[in-house]
């Protein structure tokens, strides 16, 4: 399960990309608690952890919450940016939240279960995590669409002239 896009965007400029994803992840970035926040402006990188959650489902039919972990990665260049959201980790314990294991591990012993041909957990599992990555992705690219003007562009404002 992940989601990676590159973007075009010669126009924009490394630094401004940069900037525009960190505010996102620092104000915009909804998926907490977030872990790992990470930022290298002369490599136009951010990186940070974040946490959601997936519902299996018992043979009787009840939920049963599981707290996953992903990250999210940006990396800006003069031509655009690429992003993606992946690395889902799942943690089974929630008294020991740093222990955690590969989602994918997690979905291939729900498929090896008895029970997987009434509660089809490894494609529930599956979809629920490839929605939080989808849905990830299209916060920050909707984010990054409106990004606004530039500051010093005065298209449409008359010039101020003191002559």
């Amino acid at each position: 399960m992940s989601y990676t896009e590159n973007v075009l965007a010669e126009e924009v400029g490394k630094e401004v990309l940069y900037r525009r994803a960190l505010e996102w992840t620092e104000s915009h970035f909804s998926y907490g608690p977030k872990t790992g926040a990470k930022a290298d402006p002369a490599a136009g990188m951010v990186r940070v952890t974040g946490t959601g959650k997936v519902k299996p489902v018992a043979t009787n039919g009840k939920e049963q919450e599981q707290t996953i972990r992903f990250d999210f990665v940006f990396r800006a260049s003069d031509k655009g940016y690429e992003y993606s959201v992946g690395s889902f980790r799942l943690v089974p314990d929630p008294a020991k939240p740093d222990e955690t294991v590969m989602l994918s591990d997690y979905i291939a012993k729900l498929a090896a279960e008895r029970s997987n041909g009434k509660t089809f957990n490894d494609r529930r599992v599956t979809a629920q995590a490839n929605n939080l990555a989808s849905e990830a992705a299209m916060s920050f690219r909707s984010f990054m669409n409106t990004m606004p003007a530039a500051e010093e562009s005065t298209v449409g404002i008359p010039a101020n002239d003191k002559d």
